[in-house]
């Protein structure tokens, strides 16, 4: 988990190899994300994201900074 400066909690979720149910679990993990977001907001709390990380990916064009790497890896992020 990565808290940025403007509050937004994310999740990482690294994976070394791509698994046949990963896209279901990422669409588990994106609406698990806007479930807490919409509960955590209406108290005032932080906006919760993800970003998924695939090795191969990593390694062809690693980030410099957490910014770059949510810009860069934005698969699953919305279907």
């Amino acid at each position: 988990m990565v808290k940025t400066a403007d509050g937004t909690v994310w999740i990482v979720e690294t994976k070394g190899r791509e698994e046949r149910d990963l896209p279901q679990k990422m669409n588990r993990l994106r609406q698990w994300c806007e479930d807490a977001t919409n509960a955590s907001r209406a108290e005032g709390g932080p906006a919760y994201r993800f970003v998924y990380v695939d090795q191969q990916g990593y390694e062809r064009n690693p980030p410099k900074t957490f910014a770059s790497l949510a810009a860069s890896f934005t698969e699953y992020q919305k279907e």
